[in-house]
């Protein structure tokens, strides 16, 4: 399936006979296999005399493309795997065998069937149209040092965005990606980080990033909150490998900042793209909401929240705003 699909993503014409060839298959298991990229979602065009297309066609990602955009020092400290189709890009980055702890594994799916968002919700990714992109990152200093990790990590991902083309970009705490358009907010990236290991000593972190790229309309209209891709937010096509080569770029960059630093050296420029600075917001905490003006973040990224009885500063939660203020900008809950 995968030669197949290789010889569609140009979107031109190529017949069952050409097909079949290329991949070494008849042409009744051509046909199979067209199905097969249908129920991943998938257009197939089919005219006869012609042959069958991918509409609109489909920038497949490449691990050769995508290390050619790497920065040289980055390069040598990454292992690239791309797939076309996994459960969860989360799972399966544990499997890429890496020689040294100073060595991060990056793997990225054309399509998840498991895709996990925060708090327990699934993370939709429509094949050959978004970026799904794990990394796993060994550190030594213990979980109770990674406060902040997961702002500081959205940060890196804005600016690669914003390298990308992309702009009017702004923060939501914790983690998300959102591009302010004349609507309101619209949410862009999100991430999901997963800690596993000692809370002193030696941890395993494994960051997930999901990005829109390329949505159809109706892939938009079927999320359940505003959203927007990057080809929206540019106003053209944009490249994935690109995009995944800047990604993985800043990441790395933010990773080692950060395990030298913390968050405290990336408190200020969180602020200065903080979507809510100074809103009347909600905090949903553990079942538990909680009304203030978002106040910006501390040393460590907790939201701080000025609410009736003072500042109060959280460590987890969700974060809308109040009703009142729909009108002016929205956004959805996070993924």
């Amino acid at each position: 399936m995968e030669k197949v699909l290789e010889l569609l993503a140009d979107g031109g014409f190529h017949s069952g006979e050409e097909l079949g060839s290329v991949s070494g298959i008849s042409r009744a298991a051509i046909w199979k296999k067209l199905k097969m990229l249908e129920e991943l979602g998938l257009q197939i065009d089919s005219v006869k005399g012609r042959g069958y297309r991918l509409h609109p066609g489909v920038e497949l990602l490449d691990s050769e493309r995508i290390l050619k955009a790497l920065e040289p020092a980055v390069r040598e400290a990454v292992i690239v795997h791309t797939c076309l189709k996994t459960t969860s890009t989360n799972d399966l980055v544990r499997e890429i065998p890496v020689a040294s702890p100073l060595i991060k594994g990056v793997c990225l799916a054309e399509y998840q069937t498991s895709g996990r968002g925060r708090r327990g919700r699934s993370w939709d990714n429509p094949f050959g149209s978004t970026i799904s992109m794990s990394t796993r990152w060994f550190y030594s200093a213990g979980m109770a040092s990674l406060e902040g990790l997961s702002l500081a990590v959205g940060l890196g991902v804005l600016k690669a965005l914003e390298r990308c083309g992309g702009s009017h970009l702004k923060l939501k705490w914790p983690n998300d990606v959102l591009w302010r358009s004349p609507d309101g907010f619209q949410k862009l990236s999100g991430i999901l980080l997963e800690v596993h290991g000692d809370p002193t000593g030696d941890c395993e972190v494994i960051i997930g990033i999901g990005v829109n790229i390329a949505l159809s309309q109706e892939q938009i209209n079927g999320i359940n909150q505003p959203a927007v891709d990057m080809q929206r937010v540019c106003g053209n096509a944009v490249s994935r490998n690109q995009v995944v080569g800047e990604l993985i770029n800043e990441l790395c960059r933010t990773l080692d900042i950060f395990s030298q630093q913390g968050f405290g050296h990336f408190k200020e420029q969180w602020e200065h793209y903080d979507a809510f600075a100074g809103q009347d917001v909600v905090l949903d905490a553990s079942g538990k909401t909680v009304s203030g003006v978002a106040s910006g973040v501390n040393s460590h990224g907790g939201l701080l929240l000025k609410t009736d009885e003072g500042m109060v500063t959280f460590n987890g939660g969700e974060v809308s705003l109040k009703a009142a203020t729909l009108g002016k900008s929205r956004c959805g809950k996070s993924k």
